[in-house]
């Protein structure tokens, strides 16, 4: 099931990097580009992080294809994608969920502590968004809107505490699936953020 739901998370990445490219009125090599980073980028990052060699999409080109195909698949179907922003944000979330639990489930099986356990899984999760967001000149936007770094955050730490208690994988996945979709959802619908810091010299001198 993990296996399927990766699939349409990296193509749903791709899309997301496809229209933040076309935003920035980039070529189509920009919006190649920016698609692949933003759909496999945090599962990169993660694996020279973690020393997990060679990096996975290397050895499953079929990733690359389907990344950049769906950048470009983007650009013919651009002018409906209002229409479609409901579900796309659904299966963005999904990405979310699946990319968390495939960095834990990585760095489980290299026998890393705890710790870096839940870091390599926020790293999968929201470090395609990161490379996204920075290649397009803008603050990142996992970091300052509604919760989505946090959600990868709550996934990462119920999903080994099920394994600790030794819960059933696939009820695991189930739970972890719904708390962590159903999260990043009301996030959206009620506009649920952390606290933001804002600093300005010139306030703190007056």
């Amino acid at each position: 099931m993990l296996t399927y739901i990766f699939v349409i998370a990296i193509t749903a990445e791709a899309m997301s990097g496809a229209l933040a490219a076309g935003r920035r009125n980039m070529d189509l090599f920009g919006v190649a580009l920016i698609a692949f980073m933003t759909a496999l980028g945090g599962g990169t990052v993660r694996d020279m992080l973690l020393g997990n060699y060679p990096v996975t999409w290397t050895q499953h080109p079929l990733y690359i294809y389907m990344t950049i195909g769906a950048g470009l698949f983007t650009i013919v179907i651009a002018k409906y994608m209002r229409r479609l922003n409901r579900l796309f944000l659904l299966v963005d979330g999904m990405g979310l969920v699946a990319f968390t639990i495939i960095g834990c489930n990585v760095a489980l099986r290299l026998d890393y502590e705890t710790p870096v356990v839940i870091m390599a899984g926020i790293t999968t999760g929201i470090f395609g968004g990161i490379l996204r967001d920075i290649m397009c000149n803008r603050t990142p936007q996992v970091l300052r809107h509604e919760l989505y770094a946090s959600v990868s955050f709550l996934v990462a730490i119920l999903y080994l505490a099920l394994i600790y208690f030794g819960v059933n994988e696939n009820l695991n996945l189930l739970i972890s699936f719904v708390f962590g979709l159903s999260m990043r959802m009301a996030a959206l619908k009620w506009k649920w953020s952390l606290p933001v810091f804002s600093y300005s010299p010139d306030r703190w001198n007056d």
